[in-house]
């Protein structure tokens, strides 16, 4: 597996009388003074990203991509939106002017489906029932989790393990199981809910505009192609 190293709290300081104090830790006069703040908190935790470990997802993901491997992803409530605003990036975005045609699959966008499975089954089913049934040895499943401790997401990346499917999780907070469970982790060590989802919104954007550049069938014409 490969992470950020140990998972240390963002957006937060130490309070005068001791113990954790999280963004925001404070009332704000204006929704200006409090943009400035919170888009710093944003830019902080961008900066954790490591590096490394989105090459890692990066290569995973455009080495299942050419060999045929679909791409499946999945979360829950704003990492629901995530993950379908992914399927529309790395299906058509990186399909556009580039040499690969992903197939990516939603499992987190068909509401009579995933009730059906939540009401006969249970709702930690939801995302691994539709994988056994879809998904294939050499796909990749890109999990998104701010707690990394949701039930579906867990069972979800379990499920993968078992039918030889790479994983790659985008976490928050802690990282929670997911952290452990994944091939590669994407951990924001942040503690506040709309800038860890920021700075997964950015690591989709990152790695659906990498897959496509870097299969770009004409590289020359870099920089004059809007992404």
């Amino acid at each position: 597996m490969i992470a950020f190293g140990s998972p240390s709290r963002f957006g937060t300081r130490e309070a005068e009388q001791g113990g954790m104090s999280y963004f925001p830790d404070r009332g704000y006069s204006s929704a200006g003074a409090f943009a400035a703040d919170y888009v710093g908190a944003v830019a902080a935790a961008l900066n954790t990203v490591d590096l490394n470990a989105v090459t890692a997802a990066g290569e995973l993901l455009a080495a299942r991509v050419r060999s045929g491997g679909a791409i499946f992803t999945c979360g829950n409530g704003g990492s629901a939106a995530i993950a379908n605003h992914l399927v529309c990036d790395c299906f058509k975005g990186a399909r556009t002017g580039s040499s690969i045609a992903p197939r990516v699959h939603g499992l987190s966008s068909a509401v009579e489906l995933i009730t059906a499975i939540a009401n006969d089954i249970g709702p930690e089913e939801v995302f691994a029932y539709q994988l056994e049934s879809l998904a294939r040895p050499g796909d990749v499943l890109i999990a998104i989790s701010s707690s990394g401790a949701s039930p579906n997401i867990l069972r979800a990346l379990g499920s993968a393990r078992r039918s030889g499917v790479a994983s790659i999780a985008m976490t928050g907070f802690s990282g929670g199981a997911a952290a452990e469970a994944a091939d590669v982790v994407l951990h924001v060590p942040a503690e506040n809910y709309g800038v860890v989802e920021d700075v997964h919104q950015s690591l989709m954007h990152i790695l659906s505009q990498y897959l496509r550049m870097s299969h770009f069938q004409q590289p020359e014409t870099l920089g004059s192609v809007k992404f």
